[in-house]
């Protein structure tokens, strides 16, 4: 159905839409950190980051290649286990608010003990411990994907990779690539990619936000992925769109991130709603929350105004989050009874 042939939604009815239970696949462990809380944190280890805030308290950046400057530098003060269980405990808080019942997020060993596997391991401990709490607490499921920077280069993929391989189970599901797109190519990291399969890990990468389709082709033909993070700019060439149809490959879609980082000017030229009407696997997600002053509440209400999607497409795209979620098949049964449940009360 096309934009024009949709009915407009009214403000009740947009509410009732960003209550749904949700389900988040893309959501960068640090880059969901609040602002107040690495204030805090900088305040107790009397680091000065005076420098990435605006005066309203939020974070300050000029484009995406200083966006990963500053959140650098926000990860800085994050230095130990307890402290990356501080923020688990935060950002797990952020996402309950927001009715979120499942969230997959990106990990990265480079941050959590500079990629020795000892280290990782402490760090995991404590980040899954503040996990199993939330989620007594509040009913929130979180599994890790552990991400190497593409712009740390290869070499340090293979580190992020076997700490990914060490840990792989039924809380470690994933392995992806973050970092800065226009650096190298996707093919670069097939060997941390290659280890990451052979340990039973599911396989995503960031393309296609800032390249164009040929990054996102050759993010599925090199390194063998199922889902794509962002992967929007594929719109430019519909043979590679239909590449992802017949692949089945999923998009971990950020529209509000992709609009506040200037990849599209404004969210009626987005494209998730063509990349939906073709057949492509879409999903929703807030990439980095705090960064770019935004919320799935605010993603979904957004997505509502503009596309004129009802209920019925957000539970449909919460079912085929979980379709596409690297987690067991246990925890994928119950949080789609959630998502089911939801819409038949």
């Amino acid at each position: 159905m096309t934009l024009q042939d949709r009915p407009p939604l009214d403000e009740e009815a947009i509410d009732a839409i960003t209550r749904l239970p949700k389900a988040e696949l893309h959501l960068h462990f640090e880059g969901a950190a609040p602002p107040s809380f690495i204030r805090g944190l900088a305040k107790e280890k009397n680091v000065d980051l005076s420098g990435i805030f605006n005066a309203d308290g939020s974070y300050a950046y000029r484009d995406f290649v200083h966006f990963l400057s500053v959140y650098e530098a926000a990860t800085s003060v994050l230095q130990t286990p307890e402290d990356f269980a501080r923020l688990c405990t935060a950002f797990l808080e952020e996402c309950a608010a927001n009715d979120v019942v499942y969230a997959e997020t990106f990990l990265s060993p480079d941050f959590c003990g500079g990629g020795d596997v000892g280290a990782w391991r402490e760090y995991l401990h404590a980040i899954r411990e503040a996990a199993e709490a939330a989620e007594k607490a509040n009913g929130i499921t979180l599994r890790g994907i552990v991400t190497c920077i593409r712009h740390f280069g290869p070499e340090k993929a293979k580190a992020a990779a076997l700490c990914a391989a060490e840990t792989a189970g039924d809380w470690i599901c994933g392995f992806g690539m973050g970092g800065d797109e226009n650096k190298g190519k996707q093919r670069d990291f097939a060997y941390s990619y290659d280890m990451a399969r052979e340990a039973g890990l599911k396989l995503t990468t960031h393309a296609g936000e800032w390249r164009g389709p040929e990054e996102v082709r050759e993010a599925v033909e090199d390194l063998g992925v199922e889902r794509i993070g962002h992967g929007v700019r594929v719109i430019g060439d519909l043979a590679t769109v239909d590449m992802l149809i017949e692949k089945g490959v999923t998009l971990e879609v950020c529209p509000g991130s992709n609009v506040f980082l200037g990849v599209f000017p404004n969210l009626d030229q987005h494209p998730i709603d063509r990349l939906r009407e073709r057949g492509v696997k879409v999903t929703v997600s807030t990439d980095d929350p705090p960064f770019f002053h935004t919320t799935m509440r605010r993603e979904y209400a957004a997505l509502a105004k503009t596309f004129r999607w009802d209920a019925d497409v957000f539970t449909e795209l919460n079912r085929t989050a979980m379709a596409a979620a690297f987690c067991d098949e246990e925890t994928r049964a119950k949080v789609l009874k959630t998502i089911e449940n939801a819409r038949t009360a």
